[in-house]
């Protein structure tokens, strides 16, 4: 499976579903946590997307992150952000 489906992968598995994808981010994506139906994103993939989209450097674009993606509540099915850089 291509990152570039994966979007349409999730539409169409969990279609029934209130699903919500963070806008700009569907590179990131790793999965879907199947308890609560929300969509999972890599934490360190979402800042690359940043750097590499809008030509910030890598304090700007993990400050943005954590400031406006990662804080932002949206509801029940808010996106699950994961470290996985260990």
């Amino acid at each position: 499976m291509k990152p570039s489906n994966i979007r349409e992968v999730i539409e169409e598995r969990f279609g029934d579903m209130p699903i919500l994808f963070a806008d700009g981010f569907d590179d990131a994506i790793i999965g879907v946590d199947v308890n609560t139906f929300r969509v999972c994103y890599d934490v360190l993939k979402c800042i690359e997307i940043l750097m590499e989209r809008d030509g910030m450097d890598d304090m700007d674009a993990t400050d943005y992150f954590y400031y406006n993606v990662s804080s932002a509540y949206v509801g029940e099915y808010t996106p699950i952000w994961v470290e996985t850089d260990y």
